[in-house]
Protein backbone atom coordinates (compact mmCIF):
# COMPACT_ATOMS: atom_id res chain seq x y z
CA UNK A 1 0.00 0.00 0.00
CA UNK A 2 1.23 3.45 -0.77
CA UNK A 3 2.14 5.78 2.05
CA UNK A 4 0.64 9.20 2.57
CA UNK A 5 -0.59 11.28 5.46
CA UNK A 6 -4.11 11.14 6.82
CA UNK A 7 -5.20 14.78 7.24
CA UNK A 8 -7.50 13.85 10.12
CA UNK A 9 -4.95 11.94 12.18
CA UNK A 10 -1.55 13.02 10.91
CA UNK A 11 -0.63 9.35 10.61
CA UNK A 12 1.68 8.03 7.96
CA UNK A 13 -1.00 5.94 6.29
CA UNK A 14 -4.62 6.83 5.67
CA UNK A 15 -6.99 4.47 7.46
CA UNK A 16 -9.66 5.41 4.91
CA UNK A 17 -7.39 4.12 2.17
CA UNK A 18 -6.70 0.91 4.08
CA UNK A 19 -10.41 0.29 4.60
CA UNK A 20 -11.21 1.02 0.94
CA UNK A 21 -8.61 -1.47 -0.28
CA UNK A 22 -9.70 -4.09 2.23
CA UNK A 23 -13.37 -3.75 1.23
CA UNK A 24 -12.47 -3.86 -2.47
CA UNK A 25 -10.48 -7.05 -1.89
CA UNK A 26 -12.63 -8.99 0.58
CA UNK A 27 -16.04 -7.28 0.71
CA UNK A 28 -17.76 -5.29 3.47
CA UNK A 29 -16.27 -5.31 6.96
CA UNK A 30 -18.23 -5.46 10.21
CA UNK A 31 -19.04 -2.27 12.08
CA UNK A 32 -17.15 -3.75 15.05
CA UNK A 33 -14.02 -4.14 12.87
CA UNK A 34 -14.38 -0.59 11.57
CA UNK A 35 -14.81 0.84 15.08
CA UNK A 36 -11.96 -1.16 16.60
CA UNK A 37 -9.42 -0.14 13.97
CA UNK A 38 -10.55 3.48 13.90
CA UNK A 39 -10.31 3.90 17.68
CA UNK A 40 -6.96 2.11 17.84
CA UNK A 41 -5.61 4.70 15.37
CA UNK A 42 -7.37 7.58 17.12
CA UNK A 43 -6.15 6.83 20.66
CA UNK A 44 -2.70 5.79 19.55
CA UNK A 45 -1.88 9.11 17.92
CA UNK A 46 -2.51 11.88 20.43
CA UNK A 47 -4.12 13.11 23.65
CA UNK A 48 -7.81 13.60 22.78
CA UNK A 49 -8.87 15.03 26.15
CA UNK A 50 -9.51 18.52 27.44
CA UNK A 51 -10.74 21.81 26.08
CA UNK A 52 -8.14 21.72 23.31
CA UNK A 53 -8.97 18.12 22.39
CA UNK A 54 -12.16 16.39 21.30
CA UNK A 55 -13.99 15.76 24.58
CA UNK A 56 -13.81 16.36 28.34
CA UNK A 57 -14.31 13.61 30.91
CA UNK A 58 -15.65 13.97 34.46
CA UNK A 59 -12.24 13.87 36.22
CA UNK A 60 -11.12 16.86 34.15
CA UNK A 61 -14.25 18.79 35.14
CA UNK A 62 -13.70 18.63 38.90
CA UNK A 63 -11.35 17.06 41.45
CA UNK A 64 -14.46 16.12 43.43
CA UNK A 65 -15.23 13.30 41.01
CA UNK A 66 -11.98 11.42 41.60
CA UNK A 67 -11.98 12.21 45.32
CA UNK A 68 -15.40 10.65 45.85
CA UNK A 69 -14.41 7.57 43.88
CA UNK A 70 -11.33 7.25 46.11
CA UNK A 71 -13.45 7.61 49.25
CA UNK A 72 -15.91 4.97 48.00
CA UNK A 73 -13.09 2.50 47.34
CA UNK A 74 -11.45 3.24 50.70
CA UNK A 75 -14.76 2.70 52.49
CA UNK A 76 -15.25 -0.67 50.75
CA UNK A 77 -11.68 -1.77 51.59
CA UNK A 78 -11.94 -0.72 55.25
CA UNK A 79 -15.27 -2.47 55.81
CA UNK A 80 -13.96 -5.59 54.05
CA UNK A 81 -11.10 -5.88 56.55
CA UNK A 82 -8.20 -3.78 55.18
CA UNK A 83 -6.59 -6.71 53.38
CA UNK A 84 -3.05 -6.24 52.01
CA UNK A 85 -1.55 -6.20 49.45
CA UNK A 86 -4.21 -4.22 47.62
CA UNK A 87 -4.15 -2.84 44.08
CA UNK A 88 -5.74 0.18 42.45
CA UNK A 89 -6.43 -0.78 38.84
CA UNK A 90 -7.76 1.66 36.25
CA UNK A 91 -8.81 0.77 32.73
CA UNK A 92 -8.12 3.59 30.26
CA UNK A 93 -6.97 6.15 32.85
CA UNK A 94 -7.01 9.18 30.54
CA UNK A 95 -4.48 11.71 31.77
CA UNK A 96 -4.22 10.07 35.19
CA UNK A 97 -6.31 12.83 36.76
CA UNK A 98 -8.92 10.52 38.27
CA UNK A 99 -6.27 8.23 39.76
CA UNK A 100 -4.31 11.14 41.21
CA UNK A 101 -7.39 12.58 42.92
CA UNK A 102 -8.66 9.17 44.08
CA UNK A 103 -5.29 8.12 45.50
CA UNK A 104 -4.99 11.39 47.41
CA UNK A 105 -8.40 10.79 49.01
CA UNK A 106 -7.61 7.13 49.80
CA UNK A 107 -4.38 8.04 51.56
CA UNK A 108 -6.27 10.08 54.15
CA UNK A 109 -7.88 6.82 55.31
CA UNK A 110 -4.75 4.70 55.35
CA UNK A 111 -5.23 3.12 51.93
CA UNK A 112 -2.10 3.30 49.78
CA UNK A 113 -2.56 0.68 47.06
CA UNK A 114 -0.09 -0.28 44.39
CA UNK A 115 -1.18 1.33 41.13
CA UNK A 116 -1.71 -0.52 37.87
CA UNK A 117 -2.94 1.13 34.67
CA UNK A 118 -4.30 -0.73 31.65
CA UNK A 119 -3.46 1.60 28.77
CA UNK A 120 -2.57 1.25 25.11
CA UNK A 121 -1.92 4.88 24.12
CA UNK A 122 1.71 5.95 24.11
CA UNK A 123 0.72 9.62 24.13
CA UNK A 124 -1.47 9.21 27.21
CA UNK A 125 1.03 7.03 29.12
CA UNK A 126 3.42 9.95 29.40
CA UNK A 127 0.71 12.18 30.88
CA UNK A 128 -0.34 9.41 33.25
CA UNK A 129 3.21 9.00 34.51
CA UNK A 130 3.42 12.72 35.22
CA UNK A 131 0.23 12.51 37.28
CA UNK A 132 0.96 9.16 38.98
CA UNK A 133 4.73 8.42 38.77
CA UNK A 134 4.45 5.12 40.65
CA UNK A 135 2.00 3.57 38.16
CA UNK A 136 2.80 0.29 36.43
CA UNK A 137 1.45 -0.22 32.91
CA UNK A 138 -0.15 -3.20 31.22
CA UNK A 139 -1.76 -3.75 27.80
CA UNK A 140 -4.55 -5.76 29.48
CA UNK A 141 -5.50 -7.26 32.84
CA UNK A 142 -3.52 -10.46 32.37
CA UNK A 143 -0.36 -9.12 34.06
CA UNK A 144 -2.06 -7.36 36.97
CA UNK A 145 -1.08 -9.28 40.14
CA UNK A 146 -3.37 -12.11 41.22
CA UNK A 147 -2.74 -12.02 44.98
CA UNK A 148 -4.70 -9.54 47.08
CA UNK A 149 -7.87 -7.59 46.32
CA UNK A 150 -8.25 -5.20 43.40
CA UNK A 151 -10.04 -1.85 43.50
CA UNK A 152 -10.88 -1.25 39.87
CA UNK A 153 -12.22 1.82 38.09
CA UNK A 154 -13.23 2.22 34.45
CA UNK A 155 -14.50 5.70 33.59
CA UNK A 156 -15.58 6.25 29.97
CA UNK A 157 -13.69 3.13 28.93
CA UNK A 158 -16.39 0.71 27.81
CA UNK A 159 -18.12 3.14 25.43
CA UNK A 160 -15.10 3.17 23.07
CA UNK A 161 -14.96 -0.63 22.73
CA UNK A 162 -16.34 -1.96 19.44
CA UNK A 163 -20.04 -2.80 19.13
CA UNK A 164 -21.81 -5.19 16.82
CA UNK A 165 -25.11 -4.02 15.34
CA UNK A 166 -27.78 -6.54 14.35
CA UNK A 167 -30.75 -5.40 12.27
CA UNK A 168 -33.98 -7.23 11.50
CA UNK A 169 -34.82 -7.21 7.77
CA UNK A 170 -37.56 -9.12 5.93
CA UNK A 171 -35.36 -12.22 5.60
CA UNK A 172 -34.33 -12.25 9.27
CA UNK A 173 -31.49 -10.84 11.35
CA UNK A 174 -28.32 -9.52 9.71
CA UNK A 175 -25.16 -7.86 11.00
CA UNK A 176 -24.53 -4.25 9.97
CA UNK A 177 -21.49 -4.14 7.71
CA UNK A 178 -19.46 -1.20 6.42
CA UNK A 179 -18.96 -0.78 2.68
CA UNK A 180 -18.09 1.99 0.23
CA UNK A 181 -20.75 4.02 -1.56
CA UNK A 182 -19.08 6.49 -3.90
CA UNK A 183 -16.77 8.64 -1.81
CA UNK A 184 -18.03 7.63 1.64
CA UNK A 185 -18.40 4.66 3.93
CA UNK A 186 -21.92 3.47 4.77
CA UNK A 187 -23.51 0.82 6.96
CA UNK A 188 -25.57 -1.88 5.21
CA UNK A 189 -27.15 -5.20 6.28
CA UNK A 190 -24.82 -8.13 5.66
CA UNK A 191 -25.69 -11.25 3.70
CA UNK A 192 -25.17 -13.86 6.42
CA UNK A 193 -28.12 -14.84 8.69
CA UNK A 194 -27.40 -13.83 12.31
CA UNK A 195 -30.53 -15.05 14.13
CA UNK A 196 -28.39 -17.39 16.27
CA UNK A 197 -26.47 -14.40 17.66
CA UNK A 198 -29.56 -13.17 19.49
CA UNK A 199 -31.33 -14.63 22.53
CA UNK A 200 -34.42 -16.52 21.39
CA UNK A 201 -36.68 -14.12 23.28
CA UNK A 202 -35.50 -11.22 21.10
CA UNK A 203 -35.62 -12.84 17.68
CA UNK A 204 -39.27 -11.93 17.15
CA UNK A 205 -38.67 -8.15 17.17
CA UNK A 206 -40.33 -6.34 14.22
CA UNK A 207 -38.60 -5.59 10.94
CA UNK A 208 -36.35 -2.54 11.16
CA UNK A 209 -35.35 -3.20 14.80
CA UNK A 210 -31.65 -2.65 15.49
CA UNK A 211 -29.91 -4.16 18.50
CA UNK A 212 -26.38 -3.34 19.63
CA UNK A 213 -24.19 -5.85 21.44
CA UNK A 214 -20.56 -5.68 22.46
CA UNK A 215 -18.64 -8.93 22.88
CA UNK A 216 -15.60 -6.80 23.77
CA UNK A 217 -17.39 -5.15 26.69
CA UNK A 218 -18.78 -8.49 27.84
CA UNK A 219 -15.29 -10.00 27.78
CA UNK A 220 -13.94 -7.22 30.01
CA UNK A 221 -16.78 -7.65 32.52
CA UNK A 222 -16.32 -11.41 32.51
CA UNK A 223 -12.63 -11.06 33.31
CA UNK A 224 -13.07 -8.36 35.96
CA UNK A 225 -15.85 -10.30 37.69
CA UNK A 226 -13.68 -13.40 37.74
CA UNK A 227 -10.78 -11.49 39.28
CA UNK A 228 -13.06 -10.07 41.98
CA UNK A 229 -14.34 -13.53 42.88
CA UNK A 230 -10.82 -15.00 42.98
CA UNK A 231 -9.00 -12.13 44.70
CA UNK A 232 -11.58 -10.03 46.48
CA UNK A 233 -12.19 -6.37 45.77
CA UNK A 234 -14.66 -3.96 44.24
CA UNK A 235 -15.13 -2.24 40.88
CA UNK A 236 -16.84 0.83 39.47
CA UNK A 237 -17.81 1.16 35.81
CA UNK A 238 -18.89 4.69 34.88
CA UNK A 239 -20.08 5.53 31.40
CA UNK A 240 -22.95 6.85 29.38
CA UNK A 241 -25.49 4.20 28.62
CA UNK A 242 -28.75 2.58 29.67
CA UNK A 243 -29.66 0.50 32.70
CA UNK A 244 -32.50 -1.36 30.91
CA UNK A 245 -32.48 -3.12 27.51
CA UNK A 246 -33.21 -0.88 24.51
CA UNK A 247 -33.10 -0.88 20.73
CA UNK A 248 -31.76 1.52 18.10
CA UNK A 249 -28.34 2.74 17.05
CA UNK A 250 -26.23 4.78 19.48
CA UNK A 251 -23.08 4.65 17.34
CA UNK A 252 -21.60 8.15 17.15
CA UNK A 253 -18.43 10.18 16.65
CA UNK A 254 -17.14 13.26 18.47
CA UNK A 255 -14.45 15.66 17.28
CA UNK A 256 -13.67 19.09 18.73
CA UNK A 257 -16.54 18.66 21.21
CA UNK A 258 -19.12 18.23 18.44
CA UNK A 259 -20.85 15.22 16.96
CA UNK A 260 -19.62 14.40 13.47
CA UNK A 261 -20.27 11.72 10.85
CA UNK A 262 -18.77 8.46 12.25
CA UNK A 263 -18.13 7.22 8.70
CA UNK A 264 -16.02 10.21 7.74
CA UNK A 265 -12.25 10.19 8.40
CA UNK A 266 -11.96 6.96 10.44
CA UNK A 267 -9.25 7.39 13.04
CA UNK A 268 -9.84 11.14 13.22
CA UNK A 269 -12.68 11.16 15.77
CA UNK A 270 -13.70 9.33 18.95
CA UNK A 271 -16.15 6.55 18.03
CA UNK A 272 -18.44 5.40 20.83
CA UNK A 273 -21.74 3.69 21.58
CA UNK A 274 -23.93 3.65 24.67
CA UNK A 275 -23.15 0.94 27.22
CA UNK A 276 -25.78 -1.73 27.91
CA UNK A 277 -25.38 -1.96 31.69
CA UNK A 278 -28.24 -4.45 32.04
CA UNK A 279 -26.39 -6.97 29.90
CA UNK A 280 -23.08 -6.33 31.66
CA UNK A 281 -24.66 -6.87 35.09
CA UNK A 282 -25.84 -10.29 33.90
CA UNK A 283 -22.32 -11.13 32.69
CA UNK A 284 -20.82 -10.20 36.06
CA UNK A 285 -23.41 -12.19 37.97
CA UNK A 286 -22.81 -15.21 35.77
CA UNK A 287 -19.36 -15.42 37.40
CA UNK A 288 -20.84 -15.04 40.90
CA UNK A 289 -19.58 -11.49 41.44
CA UNK A 290 -21.87 -9.27 43.47
CA UNK A 291 -23.77 -6.69 41.41
CA UNK A 292 -24.26 -3.79 43.79
CA UNK A 293 -26.53 -1.90 41.41
CA UNK A 294 -26.59 0.54 38.52
CA UNK A 295 -27.67 4.12 39.22
CA UNK A 296 -27.35 7.48 37.50
CA UNK A 297 -24.14 9.41 38.05
CA UNK A 298 -26.11 12.28 39.58
CA UNK A 299 -27.76 10.01 42.16
CA UNK A 300 -24.49 8.34 43.05
CA UNK A 301 -22.45 11.51 43.48
CA UNK A 302 -25.17 13.12 45.58
CA UNK A 303 -25.37 10.02 47.78
CA UNK A 304 -21.61 10.27 48.32
CA UNK A 305 -21.91 13.91 49.39
CA UNK A 306 -20.73 15.94 46.42
CA UNK A 307 -22.91 18.89 47.42
CA UNK A 308 -21.32 19.07 50.87
CA UNK A 309 -17.87 18.67 49.36
CA UNK A 310 -18.51 21.54 46.93
CA UNK A 311 -19.63 23.74 49.81
CA UNK A 312 -16.58 22.86 51.90
CA UNK A 313 -14.23 23.64 49.01
CA UNK A 314 -16.10 26.91 48.42
CA UNK A 315 -15.62 27.92 52.05
CA UNK A 316 -11.91 27.15 51.77
CA UNK A 317 -11.52 29.03 48.48
CA UNK A 318 -14.47 31.46 48.18
CA UNK A 319 -12.99 33.03 45.06
CA UNK A 320 -13.70 29.73 43.27
CA UNK A 321 -17.23 29.21 44.62
CA UNK A 322 -19.00 29.86 41.32
CA UNK A 323 -16.65 27.58 39.35
CA UNK A 324 -16.92 24.79 41.94
CA UNK A 325 -20.69 24.80 41.92
CA UNK A 326 -20.80 25.06 38.13
CA UNK A 327 -18.57 21.97 37.89
CA UNK A 328 -20.72 20.10 40.38
CA UNK A 329 -23.89 20.84 38.45
CA UNK A 330 -22.27 19.67 35.23
CA UNK A 331 -21.57 16.32 36.87
CA UNK A 332 -24.94 15.78 38.59
CA UNK A 333 -27.69 17.69 36.79
CA UNK A 334 -30.09 15.64 34.70
CA UNK A 335 -29.64 17.85 31.63
CA UNK A 336 -25.84 17.61 31.88
CA UNK A 337 -24.01 14.35 32.79
CA UNK A 338 -26.13 13.36 35.76
CA UNK A 339 -28.81 11.32 33.99
CA UNK A 340 -27.16 9.94 30.85
CA UNK A 341 -24.09 8.66 32.72
CA UNK A 342 -24.53 5.57 34.87
CA UNK A 343 -22.45 4.06 37.68
CA UNK A 344 -22.36 0.29 38.09
CA UNK A 345 -20.83 -1.24 41.19
CA UNK A 346 -19.46 -4.77 41.58
CA UNK A 347 -17.87 -6.52 44.54
CA UNK A 348 -16.45 -9.86 45.54
CA UNK A 349 -18.62 -12.33 47.44
CA UNK A 350 -18.36 -11.46 51.12
CA UNK A 351 -17.51 -7.83 50.46
CA UNK A 352 -19.95 -5.20 51.80
CA UNK A 353 -22.67 -3.26 50.03
CA UNK A 354 -21.49 0.00 48.48
CA UNK A 355 -22.68 3.48 49.41
CA UNK A 356 -24.87 5.00 46.71
CA UNK A 357 -26.38 1.77 45.40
Amino acid sequence: MSAGRDPATGSGRSLSEIFRRLIASTGPISLAHYMAEANARYYGDADPLGAGGDFVTAPEISQMFGELIGLWLADMWIRAGRQEPVYYVELGPGRGTLARDALRAMKRYGLEPKVHFVEGSTALKQLQLEAVPEAQFHPDLANVPFEGPILLVANEFLDALPVRQLIRIAEGWREVMVTVDGERFVGVPGARPMDAALPEARRGEPEGTLIETSPAQAAILYEVAGRLVEQGGAALFIDYGHAAPRTGSTFQAVRRHKKVDPFKSPGGADLTAHVDFAMLAQVAQSRDARWLGTVTQGEWLRALGIEGRAEALSDYAPQHREALHSSMHRLVDADQMGELFKVMGLAAPGWPDGVGF
